[in-house]
């Protein structure tokens, strides 16, 4: 594997972190304490042609690798989880997945605006009762004519009020359980669709999260997503793209955490030295640059296997897993060298403890990554070859058009 990054690669980043530092870093208090950012930043982040990285330039994207797609989560979350996310959802779960499962039409018509970012994409699969246990879902989406009927509703769904497009998940047959479940589009100009924002939350603050609700949303047959029954199957190949964005975000706030840590070390004495010259806040300032380093790996590790086309549902659970507890662990380290003011919004230290809890929850929990590691282990699990894959990069027309 070659670790060394790519000429393009690494003017992205720099982009990409003056993008941060001036625009997104200065502003951030204030937005977290508002529960919003300016809107005009989702224009920036069009302009700058984050929305699509990763996506073929045939279909309105950059071109990019999937390691470049890393790098724009890395570099988004160390100013914010909430522009991270953004990416995450936009691209990771709904845009790679159009990608590899959309037909041509479906392509053109959805994939292509949002690879532009003229309109914004979303993913509907959580709901009250099925977080974790995807089966237990109870949206049901029932054929009329040329036509099915979704009812039902989601939560904990990002972008949910600012996405034009949402990927959702339903029942078409309840008595195949997994094997029943299928995949649409759905607009937010469909009549009985809504959404609801959810307030109060600990963290991500400035992101928008709510709810979806589905009241006789009737949508057409040629925006099914797949066969009927392969629902669940693209869910699974989505959160192998959509936990690949998450992995790399922890990385940047993994990242930050150091570096607020790194700084505040140097400003700040007690008992006539610089507290980074005490022995356990230098043990603190070790982990998180251990923690830094080997998640780091493990997402590029993941990103180039997803460069070759190769399944990488096992090696993407590990990366989540553990840069998502680094994380966590740097954010509460973070607030413990900065002492009473690492409790203070004075510094992002604290807000960035507040944001790392939400990766340790979604898109797998840890509880569930734990498991599925141990079952690759023992040889309970295995992963099987998908009716598509990703396209491998660098990409080319006759890949990217199948489907």
């Amino acid at each position: 594997m070659n670790f060394d990054f790519s000429e393009e690669q690494v003017m992205l980043r720099k982009m990409i972190r003056s993008f941060v530092d001036k625009e997104i870093i200065p502003n951030m208090r204030e937005w977290d304490e508002q529960g919003a950012f300016d809107p005009k930043i989702w224009k920036r982040l069009s302009d700058l042609n984050l929305m699509g990285v990763c996506i073929p330039e045939e279909y309105g994207g950059s071109g990019m690798d999937y390691n470049a797609l890393a790098i724009v989560c890395e570099e988004l979350e160390r100013g914010d989880t909430a522009f991270r996310t953004a990416v995450s959802v936009h691209t990771g779960l709904n845009s790679l997945t159009l990608l590899q499962w959309g037909t041509e039409a479906q392509k053109q018509k959805y994939l292509v605006p949002q690879a532009k970012g003229e309109k914004i994409a979303a993913f509907g699969l959580t709901e009250p009762g099925a977080g974790s246990d995807v089966a237990s879902l109870q949206t049901t989406a029932v054929r009329d004519g040329e036509d099915y009927i979704l009812n039902g509703s989601k939560t904990w769904i990002s972008l949910c009020d600012v996405a034009d497009h949402f990927i959702v998940f339903a029942y078409t047959d309840k008595a195949q359980k997994h094997h029943g479940i299928s995949a649409f589009i759905v607009e937010r100009t469909m009549p009985g669709f809504s959404s609801r924002a959810i307030k109060g939350k600990l963290g991500i603050r400035s992101g928008n999260t709510g709810e979806l609700f589905f009241d006789q949303v009737r949508v057409p047959k040629e925006n099914r997503l797949g066969e009927e029954g392969e629902g669940f199957k693209i869910a699974m190949a989505a959160l192998d793209n959509g936990r690949f964005t998450v992995a790399a975000g922890a990385v940047g706030l993994i990242m930050a955490s150091l570096e607020e840590s790194v700084n505040y070390c140097h400003e700040r004495k007690t008992f006539g030295k610089e507290i980074g010259k005490h022995q356990l806040v230098q043990q603190m300032i070790a982990n998180m640059e251990a923690g830094l380093q080997m998640s780091r790996l493990l997402v590029y590790r993941v990103g180039e296997l997803k460069n070759k086309g190769v399944r990488n549902t096992r090696e993407t659970s590990l990366a989540k897993w553990q840069a998502c507890d680094f994380a966590n662990k740097a954010a509460d380290d973070a607030v413990q060298i900065h002492g009473a003011y690492g409790y203070s919004s004075e510094y992002p230290v604290e807000r960035f403890l507040r944001n790392s809890k939400a990766p340790v929850i979604y898109e797998g929990t840890r509880e569930i990554h734990t498991i599925m590691q141990a079952e690759y282990v023992l040889g309970y699990r295995e992963d099987k070859p998908l009716n598509n894959t990703l396209p491998a990069w660098p990409f080319e027309k006759e890949t990217v058009k199948k489907g």
